[in-house]
């Protein structure tokens, strides 16, 4: 009996054990990186993607939010990340799971139009979204979404019908066509109520769009006035070469928002009804195809920059629908290098998904990256980058071979490439030598101003943004990266975000800055980019004396320590940081006291601990004879080995007329110039 005892708890302990491993395994596999399976390295030499990996890229995400979904009465509501994402109370839950069931759908919706009869997770994918559809017009269900107050504003419910309109615009035919019709008659009434209404002026004029041109398609009676004026206002944000105007920002929705919304549109409405509007839609999409690509890096790599960055691949969606159209003068094979780059950025990075889901942030979570208005569901904004699997099967998008474009025709190593935006005062920057991008835009938002506290961060403040180091946070003891921080009255580092473009000229970006708190602490900023990474030469034009900082970019530890290394070359100090992937150099040329190496904790987007390299000028003692403050900021890949012309390419510095010129001579024989 004793024996018989022993054996049963052993065969129990190790059903126990295996179930236990089978759970964890079954945990890891759902938040495992993505895969691709079968690549096709003669098609896609650099990604291996196919039009098939993209679709099993977005039953990837699919499949981990469908790990929620155990019946049709399930929401799309996942686990909260903490920090500042709502819902903080139960009044939001509502449009929580809004979010989740629209945004999802993004994903699911291309999906469905090939494969109606799709299962996951034991439910049917177009019978779960059309339960859902009819839960969100049910007075009695916890999802309804309460009609539009007759003076209402507009709020996330319209942006979350505007995503849910647009997919079924594309997909009638499973998400609309086999709902009762009393159903249909509700959802126009409810949909409409925020269509019909007003909107933010941004790109959100497009959620009221989409909702009107559906209904219309449909044979309901809209605001047909109202639908055109919020067209014509959104072709008016329109600012050259692709770029749109945000109100006031310039940011990703500046290029891939407008530019998605208005060729979708174009393509499953305008067209038909509205041509001529189609017709400047189409043309301004046009415009961003002599820039947009080369603001991702070589292997395809995008920006951390601007708010919304967890919708991260989304950044993507105007290169598919290039597919749309049938232009000999677009290199299709780097488009879609570009944008399966960026799928496999995010997919295969191991901190990507946590509990099955995207986390909020750009690799990992990470709360400086957040804002107010997003949930844990908000990520599947991302899924619009999926619309390009609409594109059709022959197209060149699908069918051309990969290759590198511009990086392999145009930027030659041993240059720095700048591309200036005109009237949108952005400059994008490439740098062959390390095959990385990077840009400079628009940021002037006094934070007492920034009741969402997004415009005024380091999501829009920094100096520059480069694909290769991505933006870190600053810290409360002066730790900074890419921009000036000073010492405030109130005795508080505070950083630079109140700036003012001046002039693009001779490949010198000019900027002024003014502090918020103290509008007399000004200086008059340039940024020269060079072949290895950019010199400034900024005057301090302040009536007082002054405490900063100035930072490089940052450096995540990975799986090495970072290493730190000091040099004297030509007369100057030299500091080099190297974390196994990257190098980072800085020089002080004029005006700076101190070098630092200043470690940080928790303000990294792709590792907990980081170091940044900082040049600081102490509290003065007295006023300097000079205000110009110049410093070499340099990177080269670890393992690469610098040369002294490469560490100080400069001959000379000498300003002149009052600080107002400064003629810097380099050792290759060039000149730079800077007029302030």
């Amino acid at each position: 009996m004793i024996k018989k005892f022993a054996t049963l708890s052993v065969f129990l302990l190790c059903l126990y054990t295996n179930a236990q491993s089978n759970e964890v395994l079954s945990s890891k596999n759902n938040n495992s990186v993505f895969k691709i399976e079968n690549p096709n390295y003669e098609l896609s030499p650099y990604t291996g993607m196919t039009k098939q990996h993209w679709k099993d890229a977005a039953m990837y995400l699919l499949e981990g939010a469908f790990s929620y979904i155990k019946t049709l009465d399930d929401p799309m509501k996942f686990p909260k990340q903490p920090g500042k994402s709502y819902p903080h109370n139960e009044g939001r839950v509502p449009t929580e799971k809004l979010e989740g069931l629209c945004r999802t759908l993004f994903i699911a919706s291309p999906i469905l139009k090939e494969r109606p009869d799709l299962v996951i997770n034991n439910i049917k994918v177009a019978d779960y979204y059309r339960y859902q559809i009819g839960k969100l017009i049910d007075p009695t269900s916890k999802s309804y979404i309460v009609p539009r107050a007759k003076n209402g504003g507009p709020s996330q419910n319209l942006v979350e019908f505007g995503a849910l309109a647009l997919s079924m615009l594309v997909n009638p035919e499973v998400l609309w066509e086999p709902l009762p019709k009393e159903q249909k008659d509700e959802l126009a009434r409810i949909m409409l109520s925020y269509g019909d209404g007003p909107t933010v002026d941004s790109n959100w004029k497009f959620f009221n769009i989409f909702v009107l041109s559906f209904f219309k398609e449909q044979g309901y009676q809209v605001n047909e006035d109202l639908l055109v004026k919020y067209l014509e206002k959104s072709l008016l944000a329109y600012r050259g070469n692709g770029w749109y105007n945000d109100s006031p920002a310039y940011d990703y929705y500046s290029m891939w928002a407008f530019q998605m919304y208005g060729m979708l549109w174009s393509e499953y409405f305008g067209k038909e009804y509205y041509p001529e509007i189609a017709a400047k839609f189409e043309s301004n999409f046009d415009g961003l195809k002599d820039n947009y690509p080369y603001l991702f890096s070589k292997d395809g790599k995008m920006i951390m920059y601007g708010r919304s960055i967890s919708y991260r691949t989304g950044a993507i969606v105007p290169f598919p629908l290039m597919g749309f159209q049938d232009d000999k003068n677009v290199n299709y094979g780097w488009m879609r290098r570009i944008s399966s780059g960026v799928i496999k950025q995010f997919f295969t990075h191991p901190d990507f998904m946590k509990d099955n889901v995207p986390t909020l942030g750009f690799y990992g979570a990470f709360e400086p990256a957040v804002q107010v208005y997003s949930c844990r569901g908000s990520v599947y904004w991302m899924g619009k980058a999926f619309f390009g699997l609409l594109v059709p099967d022959d197209s060149s998008f699908w069918t051309a071979k990969e290759n590198n474009g511009a990086w392999d025709d145009e930027l030659e190593k041993g240059k720095v490439y700048n591309k200036y935006q005109g009237k949108s005062e952005i400059l994008i920057t490439d740098y062959p030598n390390i095959g990385a991008s990077e840009i400079r835009a628009w940021c002037h938002e006094k934070v007492k101003d920034d009741w969402q506290k997004f415009r005024s961060t380091e999501n829009y403040n920094r100096l520059s943004y480069n694909s290769a180091f991505p933006w870190q946070a600053d810290g409360e003891n002066g730790e900074v990266a890419m921009n000036y921080v000073v010492k405030n009255h109130q005795n508080k580092w505070e950083a630079f975000r109140l700036y003012t473009f001046k002039k693009f000229e001779e490949g010198i970006y000019y900027r002024d800055v003014k502090l918020e708190t103290d509008e007399s602490i000004r200086f008059n900023l340039a940024d020269i980019p060079l072949e290895n990474g950019i010199l400034r030469v900024d005057k301090n034009i302040s009536d007082k004396l002054i405490e900063m900082r100035l930072g490089h970019y940052a450096l995540p530890k990975l799986d090495k320590e970072i290493v730190t290394t000091h040099k004297k070359v030509k007369g100057y100090e030299v500091t080099i940081i190297d974390n196994g992937v990257y190098q980072l150099a800085i020089i002080p040329i004029l005006g700076w006291e101190n070098t630092e190496v200043v470690s940080a904790t928790g303000l990294h987007p792709e590792s907990n601990n980081s170091k940044v390299l900082n040049v600081v000028v102490d509290e003065y003692k007295e006023i300097k004879d000079s205000k110009i403050y110049a410093t070499l900021m340099l990177w080269k890949k670890a393992g690469e080995k610098w040369k002294s012309k490469e560490l100080v390419p400069i001959k000379s510095i000498i300003s002149t007329t009052k600080e107002n010129r400064v003629t810097i001579k380099y050792r290759n024989g060039e000149t730079n110039e800077v007029k302030f």
